[in-house]
């Protein structure tokens, strides 16, 4: 068996990007990001880009660094966040938005990997979200028809993987990640630990590697965390 392991960002991307493309990238917050892939897609300079991703990463940080660079034409998200940038450009009629309820986002995803074209949710009924969309009334209650997304590539960190492009999730990183990977044409997977064949238990594997064309093992994670909450130390005698 040949290995899907590519030495780096860049060598993992050559040939697959295009002016244009859909590209989901996987992650929730800034958990679970394609930290490596991101900046290699930004380097390209592949431009008029649909980018499917729950939200679009922090201030410079992740698929913000897209948008700053004004590579991104249209977002399909769930969140904008407090990214100023994502706000100001769609406010400003410079960036193309497709808003979706977070479960519905989630849904479309894994609707396009399972090869189930539509689907009906109460999610949304009655609201702008059911716009211009089927609605349909099943038992005595209102559905709106959803459709499946589908991409020309998925970005996806998974923390293992083995050369066969078998992966593990760890925690928060395991939203999204896992339905992208196998709704694109491509799936290229950056992970912080490459193992070898057979040393993953395969009770264990969250994504079976026929979903994954390439692999590459992340130079450097920042694992930033959006928002820190904590609250001060007791006092001495105090009770915590």
């Amino acid at each position: 068996m040949a290995s899907k392991v590519f030495p780096d960002a860049a060598s993992a991307l050559e040939g697959v990007l295009f002016d244009g493309m859909t590209i989901m990238s996987g992650g929730f917050g800034l958990s679970g990001n394609p930290e490596n892939l991101i900046p290699a897609i930004k380097a390209s300079g592949a431009k008029d880009l649909t980018v499917i991703s729950n939200n679009c990463g922090a201030d410079g940080f992740g698929l913000w660094t897209l948008l700053a660079n004004g590579q991104i034409r249209k977002m399909i998200s769930s969140y904008v966040g407090e990214n100023k940038l994502f706000e100001q450009l769609y406010l400003e009629g410079k960036l193309e938005l497709e808003l979706n309820p977070q479960g519905t986002l989630a849904e479309r995803i894994r609707a396009g990997g399972a090869g189930i074209p539509a689907f009906y949710t109460k999610t949304g009924v009655g609201t702008v979200v059911a716009e211009g969309k089927p609605v349909e009334e099943f038992d005595g209650e209102l559905y709106v028809r959803e459709r499946w997304l589908r991409a020309d590539l998925a970005i996806v960190k998974a923390w293992k993987a083995d050369p066969a492009g078998n992966l593990v999730y760890r925690k928060t990183a395991r939203n999204f990640n896992p339905n992208m990977a196998t709704a694109a044409t491509i799936t290229i997977a950056e992970v912080e630990e490459v193992v070898e064949l057979g040393a993953l238990d395969p009770d264990h594997i969250h994504t079976p590697g026929i979903f994954v064309n390439r692999v590459i093992q992340g130079a450097h994670y920042e694992k930033r965390i959006e928002q820190r909450t904590t609250r001060p130390r007791p006092e001495a005698g105090e009770k915590a």
